[in-house]
């Protein structure tokens, strides 16, 4: 290794690591000590990474204010050092950092935000795919549509949230003071994809939820009827089964339909 690809290397480890052995290569200025110096690029690497954090998280920025969205960024940092060339991915474990580690644990709506964040932006880099249509499905013939079975959109994720942070959400984003914090009776369900180019939510009720999960396992169309018959009436089991099928179709969520 040449002497200055080893002097690199030294000067990144003490950016990222806090090794301050690259302290006995650096001269002091007329007007300023090494440690000081240095100290500026540490600074300053945390800063652009805090950044990030705050571009990929904007609303959770919101609902923190500056300085405690800048205290959790560094702790974040601190904990997290970056390990991809690029900034996108580096958010990625916030949702499970602030989920356990306190005092931020301590707050599960923090956690709840970021990772409803997350799954948005996640949605709006995933992958294109197939849309089903509403032809697509009706090409079948009715006596194969119990066998029918479907494939979730690249782009679509499931989401279980125990606090309202969905509502809060909503409502930092249309510019209004948000509701309280609250711990939900039963988790709030939400389905997040990206529809033409937008990324977007909505809360499915747990009977649907619990559709989805199953269908995207593989679940043949009959089968997930059979199991609707056993959270409500199950003599209009199948025609509630084909309600929620038509509304994701209709929401460009499933990228592929087979018998």
């Amino acid at each position: 290794m040449s002497d200055l690809a080893r002097q690199q290397a030294d000067f990144q480890r003490g950016i990222l690591s806090g090794d301050d052995s690259v302290l006995a290569e650096i001269p002091d200025s007329p007007k300023e000590k090494r440690e000081t110096l240095f100290g500026v690029y540490r600074y300053a690497y945390g800063s652009r990474l805090v950044d990030a954090l705050r571009n990929d998280h904007e609303l959770l920025y919101l609902y923190l204010g500056d300085e405690m969205f800048d205290e959790m960024g560094r702790a974040y940092v601190k904990a997290r050092p970056s390990e991809h060339p690029n900034l996108r991915w580096f958010s990625q474990g916030l949702p499970e950092f602030l989920r356990s580690n306190a005092p931020y644990s301590q707050y599960p709506v923090l956690g709840d935000l970021a990772a409803l964040e997350k799954a948005l932006n996640d949605a709006f880099d995933g992958s294109d795919g197939a849309v089903v249509s509403l032809a697509d499905v009706a090409a079948f013939a009715p006596d194969i549509w119990k066998d029918l079975t479907f494939t979730a959109h690249p782009t679509a994720a499931r989401l279980d949230l125990t606090t309202n942070a969905a509502a809060i959400w909503r409502a930092l984003k249309n510019d209004e003071t948000p509701a309280d914090a609250e711990t939900l009776a039963e988790p709030a369900r939400l389905l997040v994809w990206r529809q033409d180019n937008t990324p977007m939510f909505r809360e499915l009720p747990a009977e649907e939820a619990m559709m989805w999960d199953e269908a995207a396992t593989g679940i043949a169309f009959g089968v997930l009827c059979s199991m609707l018959a056993t959270y409500d009436d199950p003599d209009n089991a199948a025609a509630r089964g084909a309600g929620y099928l038509h509304g994701w179709v209709t929401g460009g969520l499933l990228s592929g339909v087979s018998a």
